[in-house]
């Protein structure tokens, strides 16, 4: 680097005096000249780059997007600005206080005449900008509710479509699908690939949450997302720690499975989202069902729907036994005879009432008879005559009305007993018992072939993942002999290679040629 002469002042160029202006001695400068000697002496004697430690105080960012603010320390005080530009890289928000190393140049403000130093880099001291960016974004998310346990919702149990966030290169999308074919292939799984590390990733992510909201219905309906990437460094995760990251996920209809990174990696989004998986394998295993249990659980459900089923029946037979078993069921013409008798005992104590009181009358009358043979006189006969017809009329009505109260009881007795019919009832019971074993019956296929059906649909879905059944069109699969990794390109055949094809039907060995070599298929 070339040695740099020593400033002098001599060589500035003055302007021209202006008309009326008194003569410009060799001693006398204009303020504007004096500021430009200084920013001269600056440019020329002070390092381009410096690195300055001090205390943050007098902070402020206008509308336009850049910073003011001053570095202190016990001693002296220091104006710092920093453009837009450089602000808007920041990964954490200053703050009055904090203590960091401002990295740029210094310059002279020429309006008014102040040194201050145009910040290119601003550091948080002691601790890493993404770390204090995490630690501010966490704090202020927390306060919002973000993180509360009462806004995270359960997973569905039994999901039938998935939507994964993640590259589609990456290491994470290949054990999601590794995990789910394996637990269960039944499950449909919707890729929106992004890019997951670099400038930019954040709002890829954030508009792939957005659309998956968006266009869930027209794509069938989602279930559960699963957003997340692999393993990497704090910068290579730092995606996930963005606030538009974080939102967009708070802001999801869908419940949202965050698996970014290793166990100990915890990022924003693993605290907004629903449930936070420590990889993307173990995010797949906890939306998607293990099919052994699922045919464990309907099993299950099945010998407890048939054992109830079962427990029900004999209930109700006990019930119809013991109803059956009842007197008034057992001899139901019991208590007819019972007021038939009554009503004979009644119709029996009325004859031999109206008997006695006929033969009492009867012997009366005789008296009377006899007494009348004593009188001679005519006059006497006829009063006592009149007085024994008399009497007898009188007994004669009460007697018939005794008559006809009795007849009207007893037709009353035989109208309550028509009414009852007992017969008629125990027709209708028989009819209810005789039924009640089909409503039964009915309501276990109600219970039972629903289930039946969608386990045979499961597995018809089952069988149709079954390689198998696509070997049995015709199709092969290639395998390298030695690793047993199925051979998908070209660019993997090597000269002499042991290989293994799998046909419907059985597998066979063979040696693959080199497919570069000249003259190879002729």
């Amino acid at each position: 680097m070339p040695e740099r002469r020593p400033f002098d002042p001599s060589r500035i160029r003055r302007p021209a005096p202006e008309p009326g202006a008194p003569p410009a001695g060799p001693n006398i400068l204009s303020v504007r000249q004096v500021n430009e000697l200084i920013r001269g002496a600056l440019a020329r004697y002070v390092p381009a780059t410096l690195h300055v430690l001090g205390e943050i105080g007098d902070l402020s960012r206008p509308a336009s997007g850049h910073l003011y603010f001053s570095l202190k320390d016990p001693d002296s005080e220091l104006r710092c600005v920093m453009w837009r530009s450089s602000a808007a890289r920041l990964k954490f928000e200053p703050e009055v206080g904090l203590e960091v190393i401002a990295s740029g140049g210094i310059e002279l403000y020429t309006p008014r005449g102040t040194v201050q130093l145009i910040v290119r880099r601003l550091e948080p001291r002691g601790v890493g900008a993404l770390e204090i960016a995490f630690r501010q974004l966490k704090e202020r998310l927390e306060r919002e509710g973000l993180f509360a346990a009462s806004r995270k919702r359960p997973l569905p149990r039994i999901p039938e479509r998935i939507a994964v966030v993640t590259s589609p290169s990456g290491a994470a999308i290949r054990d999601i699908l590794q995990t789910v074919r394996r637990r269960y292939p039944a499950l449909e799984i919707l890729l929106f690939p992004v890019r997951v590390q670099g400038e930019g990733a954040a709002e890829e992510i954030a508009a792939a949450v957005g659309a998956l909201n968006k266009h869930a219905e027209a794509l069938g309906g989602i279930d559960v997302a699963i957003v997340g990437r692999g393993g990497g460094s704090l910068e290579d995760l730092w995606p996930f720690n963005e606030e538009v990251v974080a939102r967009a996920i708070a802001a999801s209809r869908i419940p949202i499975v965050s698996a970014v990174g290793h166990e100990v990696d915890v990022t924003i989004s693993d605290l907004v989202a629903d449930l936070r998986a420590p990889t993307p394998t173990a995010a797949a295993e906890l939306v998607s069902p293990s099919l052994a249990d699922l045919l464990d659980w309907l099993g299950t459900q099945t010998t407890r729907a048939a054992r109830s089923v079962t427990h029900a029946v004999q209930l109700a037979r006990a019930e119809l036994e013991a109803t059956l078993a009842a007197a008034a069921l057992a001899r139901p013409l019991a208590r007819i005879n019972e007021r038939r008798q009554l009503v004979d005992e009644l119709q029996q104590r009325l004859h031999d009432s109206l008997t006695a009181a006929f033969r009492r009358g009867s012997e009366r009358l005789a008296a009377a008879g006899l007494t009348l043979l004593r009188f001679r006189t005519g006059a006497r006969f006829s009063e006592a005559r009149r007085v024994v017809e008399q009497r007898l009329h009188r007994f004669l009505q009460a007697l018939n009305a005794m008559a006809l109260s009795g007849e009207h009881r007893l037709a009353t007795s035989l109208a309550g007993l028509e009414r009852a019919q007992p017969a008629g009832q125990l027709k209708r019971y028989d009819e209810y018992l005789r039924h009640t074993p089909e409503r039964l019956a009915a309501a276990v296929r109600l219970a039972v072939v629903p289930r039946r059906r969608l386990l045979d649909a499961r597995l018809q879905a089952l069988s149709a993942c079954d390689p198998r059944r696509v070997l049995q069109r015709g199709y092969s699969i290639t395998r390298d002999a030695r690793s047993r990794q199925v051979i998908r390109s070209v660019q993997q055949i090597r000269d002499k290679l042991r290989i293994i094809t799998e046909l419907a039907d059985g597998e066979f060995h063979a040696t693959a040629d080199d497919p570069k070599q000249p003259g190879l298929f002729d």
